[in-house]
């Protein structure tokens, strides 16, 4: 079955076949298989799985939908080591605004 669907839609798959099992989810950038769609889906699921008392999740991600995840208490890492921080003041947030804002700031230095 999973050969048959996308990278993204079979990991989604995985993530609903799993997750009746209790325990701890530590997934890194799994935004890499993801479409938005695909993020917001698996956002749904590890809310059901957290809010089901089947789990707890520790999540690592450069995607700012991921670190939107509803109620996380958030952690930035970069130069300064590790810090607790506000979605909104997340450095990839920021940038990802500030691009979408203007793309050809960011696009001109590619030629």
């Amino acid at each position: 079955m999973f050969h048959e669907r996308s990278h993204g839609e079979s990991f989604l798959d995985f993530v609903i076949d799993r997750s009746q099992w209790p325990g701890l989810w530590i997934l890194d950038e799994p935004e890499s298989a993801l479409s938005f769609q695909g993020c917001l889906a698996l956002i749904g699921l590890l809310q059901a799985i957290v809010d089901d008392g089947l789990g707890q999740v520790v999540l690592s991600t450069h995607s700012p939908v991921l670190a939107a995840f509803p109620g996380a208490t958030i952690h930035e890492v970069g130069e300064w080591g590790l810090r607790r921080s506000a979605w909104a003041d997340l450095d990839l947030v920021r940038n990802q605004r500030a691009f979408l804002e203007s793309p050809e700031r960011y696009l001109r230095h590619l030629e």
